[in-house]
């Protein structure tokens, strides 16, 4: 299988097998590679804020449950029963003290620890409580606000993991006082698709834009322009990368403050302006002047920064996806301003959304040119700007211009290395 990959992954990213996105064979490897080996997005602190309470979550094909534990600390079980393997949550949110089993009744605390089993008391021997609890995930580490979790009890920390794509994360979920929060459940839909397609879109494939989106943008050719003239792909390390323009120092607030457009009402300018005035001092001037479009954490975390929508794609099968779409909001903005904000990310970005349809179009007709065989010995080619991205006097990681493919070249290039990695842990 190594020497195939090989094969399927140039090692600089530059070609990429069709069979990358339709092999049952890889796909089976990349959960144990890629899945159990990195840390994955679970959940957010504004989901978790009383003891009991919990979310439902997935790594790669492993369900999981965040809580709150009584004495406030946040754990992840997995989802499966240890006595027969049925889920002993079936909510996506809630509140509780038990989670209990349907099959036999089995109750484990929110924390995951067996409490409880009816039939003990009917059989002579006492049963070993501590030793058949929900496993555990073995690491949680948080960072602005975003719960992460990793099957790989040796992984780095997330802090090193992330390494200066906390700069960009800083920007836009500690852009507002008082954070983001989660609204809402996640809305969750399938696509037919490779759960790579969606994330290397939205790690910084911003050129197609207006192509795929011609109709929506043609209204206004201006953002054409100011999108082949000012917007970056930044790759702070190999598999992250974020979308962005940089706007000038002299640049009025009004053209970039998050959230802002045209048809705002005055109160509502009035509220995102006074924020963006106070983001250089509380973050940075250099992070006060990115207009973020978007934004990706490897291997399948993604953010529509400008849309205010974060999703997982959740691998369900060589060609299968499950998406996870939550909508993020400032945690103190008014709910009038929160209400006007919603609309950004159901009419565009929504399950619904007008892009969001163009999108999810484009990766099923992709994964059908993926499946000709006759073409198995023709590779994808993501050399586009080879070798002109640059290091930026003023952002950190490696930048490309607006149609330069290295964001993806170095998602590529990480995959490859994970998955000619040891065998599975």
């Amino acid at each position: 299988m190594d020497l195939s990959i090989r094969g399927l992954v140039a090692p600089d990213g530059s070609q990429v097998s069709r069979q990358v996105f339709t092999s049952e064979d890889l796909y089976r490897l990349e959960q144990q590679r890629i899945f159990h080996r990195n840390w994955l997005y679970l959940a957010h602190e504004s989901q978790l804020k009383h003891p009991g309470d919990f979310v439902t979550a997935c790594m790669g094909e492993t369900p999981v449950i965040v809580a709150r534990g009584a004495a406030g600390e946040i754990t992840a079980s997995i989802n499966s029963c240890s006595h027969r393997g049925v889920p002993v949550c079936r909510a996506d949110r809630g509140n509780t003290s038990r989670f209990v089993c349907p099959y036999h009744n089995w109750a484990f605390s929110v924390a995951g620890d067996l409490v409880a089993i009816p039939q003990e008391r009917k059989v002579e021997h006492s049963v070993d409580k501590k030793a058949l609890g929900l496993k555990k995930v073995p690491r949680i580490e948080r960072v602005f606000g975003l719960i992460f979790g990793s099957l790989n009890p040796d992984i780095e920390p997330l802090e090193q993991y992330l390494g200066d794509m906390r700069f960009y994360m800083e920007a836009f979920f500690e852009r507002f006082p008082g954070g983001m929060e989660i609204i809402g459940t996640p809305h969750k839909w399938l696509l037919q698709g490779n759960w790579k397609l969606p994330v290397e879109n939205q790690l910084g494939d911003i050129g197609h834009a207006p192509y795929l989106h011609r109709a929506l943008m043609s209204a206004t050719p201006d953002a054409t322009q100011e999108l082949e003239d000012m917007a970056v792909t930044v790759v702070p390390r190999a598999g992250h990368a974020a979308s962005l323009k940089l706007m000038p120092t002299d640049a009025d607030p009004a053209s970039f403050a998050w959230g802002l457009d045209k048809a705002s009402p005055p109160h509502m300018k009035e509220y995102l302006l006074e924020v963006q005035r106070t983001v250089a001092e509380r973050l940075s001037p250099l992070q006060a002047r990115i207009k973020g479009m978007s934004l990706g954490i490897y291997p399948n975390l993604s953010l529509l920064w400008g849309n205010a929508t974060l999703r997982v794609s959740h691998p369900r099968g060589p060609g299968k996806i499950e998406y996870w779409s939550w909508l993020v909001l400032p945690a103190q903005a008014p709910d009038d301003i929160k209400e006007m904000l919603r609309g950004n990310y159901s009419v565009f970005f929504g399950p619904g959304g007008i892009i969001e349809q163009e999108d999810s179009y484009a990766w099923n007709q992709q994964l059908i040119g993926s499946r000709i065989t006759y073409l198995n010995d023709q590779p994808y080619y993501y050399g586009l700007g080879m070798d002109e991205e640059t290091i930026h006097p003023e952002l950190p990681g490696i930048v490309g211009r607006c149609y330069n493919e290295h964001y993806a070249r170095q998602f590529f290039a990480r995959w490859r290395e994970d998955m000619l990695g040891q065998e599975s842990l």
